[in-house]
């Protein structure tokens, strides 16, 4: 895992809802206030279109 993408790492686990689709997860993304902005933008940015089932699904697609 890359250094500092740990808190994404925990919100995708403990704080999304799924099944997700990348807007949707994205959306839940800016309520992330514990992590930095930078991770937010890296988080958009790396996670492909589709629809998620689990956070298993997207930490895969993230590469973590």
């Amino acid at each position: 895992m890359a250094v500092g993408h740990a808190e994404v790492r925990q919100h995708i686990q403990e704080h999304m809802d799924y099944p997700g689709t990348k807007d949707d997860l994205v959306k839940r993304c800016e309520d992330m206030s514990d992590v930095p902005a930078e991770e937010k933008d890296w988080f958009v940015q790396s996670l492909p279109d589709g629809t998620y089932n689990s956070a298993d699904e997207v930490l895969k697609a993230l590469g973590l």
